[in-house]
């Protein structure tokens, strides 16, 4: 099942994408066990949507260096236990919308990072990795953007994560593909193969990403886990366009802007 969230006429509805339609749905996907029960009989062309942040989170988590050829990239140690960073809600984004970059004198040099995210689907606290599927709503794409300078200078890397429009997510939360790995990743730039991976690469599987974070707080149906970037990461320039596409999940598209100076 695709899972979008739109802007419908003066809405913002959940929907389920079937060929060139959303189904619109009369509640929240988050609240039920079967999202299929809460289909309306309201049918829309998909033309006529606006599809946004599949999820509007209310923490987004990410963690370091889980592809090693991507932690030798940038200079990351290997970690006994995942390194876990945040990047506030007011990062996220959605399809087709633009990255703003910080002005030259904040940030001379942003990067992509092309990444398999996890949304959650139930409140989950002290969740053990055989049970770390059953807390989950499905998987999307992200864009974990990097001010990449000031990741190097600062002394930890929330201000490098967390600027307004750095997290693009979607287009859709797919509920089918389970957990256990082995999607492909690609991330282009104005067409140009930037990053090849495959999640079988995580240090840290999906399960003990699960299993570390709500040994420690309670993860809320919408959080996001953003699962590590593979190696290819480069930078970003006002115009380019960006492409991540991820193995059943299709394509995240997204332009990258100037800021105000």
């Amino acid at each position: 099942m695709q899972l979008v969230r739109a802007r419908v006429g003066e809405s913002v509805r959940y929907g389920i994408l079937a060929a060139d339609e959303v189904r619109l749905l009369s509640g929240d996907p988050f609240r039920v066990a079967d999202i299929g029960a809460l289909a309306s009989g309201e049918s829309v062309p998909a033309r006529q949507c606006r599809l946004l942040a599949p999820v509007a989170p209310g923490k987004v988590f990410g963690v370091g260096g889980n592809y090693l050829a991507h932690a030798k990239e940038v200079g990351l140690a290997t970690s006994a236990v995942p390194p876990i960073f945040m990047k506030p809600p007011q990062a996220v984004i959605g399809p087709g919308e633009a990255v703003v970059l910080p002005p030259p004198e904040v940030s001379a040099r942003v990067e992509h990072e092309g990444e398999l995210a996890v949304v959650i689907g139930k409140p989950a606290r002290h969740v053990a990795r055989a049970d770390a599927e059953s807390v989950v709503l499905g998987l999307t794409i992200a864009n974990d953007v990097t001010a990449r300078d000031l990741q190097r200078s600062d002394p930890e890397v929330t201000r490098a994560k967390g600027f307004d429009t750095f997290c693009p997510l979607g287009p859709h939360i797919e509920t089918s593909l389970g957990i256990g790995g082995g999607l492909e990743l690609t991330c282009r730039v104005n067409g140009e193969l930037r990053q090849r991976g495959n999640t079988a690469d995580f240090v840290f599987d999906i399960a003990t990403l699960i299993e570390f974070l709500s040994s420690w707080t309670t993860l809320l149906p919408g959080d996001v886990i953003l699962t590590g970037s593979p190696a290819g990461t480069g930078p970003l320039a006002a115009g380019d366009e960006v492409a991540i596409s991820v193995t059943g999940l299709g394509e995240l598209r997204h332009s990258v802007v100037s800021g105000p100076r």
